[in-house]
């Protein structure tokens, strides 16, 4: 393997960043539309609520974190890792790793106090990760139909 890279998403990403993001959303069983998959992208590009990296193995794509940045009652900032992609075909092999400690790495750069991620409970090869990255706190999630 060479060396990983990772680095802001960028236009010529789009094809393979739609890609892998594809397979996020199937991982997770939700749908977007081809206007939200570009409106994304966009708000990606733009970089002033949300952000992308991608990890880059011999020039191509193969792995993709978007983060943002939000405030909260008891510190003025927090980093979310919202979305977490890797190749399936290139797991195991320290991309998801490497993305995970590009975000800490932009999270500390901006003073943000705390770096979290969701996960669904089932979801055991990534919580492998985790565990071994981060402290899982248990807490449980629910979402409130708008």
């Amino acid at each position: 393997m060479t060396a990983l890279q990772i680095t802001p998403l960028a236009p010529e990403d789009r094809l393979s960043w739609e890609t892998l993001a594809r397979g996020y959303k199937a991982f997770y069983k939700t749908e977007a539309t081809p206007a939200q998959y570009e409106a994304s992208w966009q708000r990606l590009l733009k970089r002033d609520d949300v952000y992308g990296l991608g990890a880059r193995l011999d020039g191509q794509l193969v792995g993709i974190a978007h983060y943002l940045f939000h405030t909260g009652v008891w510190a003025p900032r927090y980093c979310y890792l919202q979305d977490l992609f890797v190749d399936p075909a290139l797991r195991g092999r320290g991309v998801a790793r490497a993305l995970i400690h590009a975000v800490a790495a932009a999270a500390r750069e901006t003073g943000a106090q705390r770096y979290y991620w969701l996960t669904q409970d089932h979801n055991h090869t990534a919580r492998t990760l985790y565990d071994k990255v981060a402290q899982f706190q248990g807490f449980i999630r629910y979402d409130y139909a708008l």
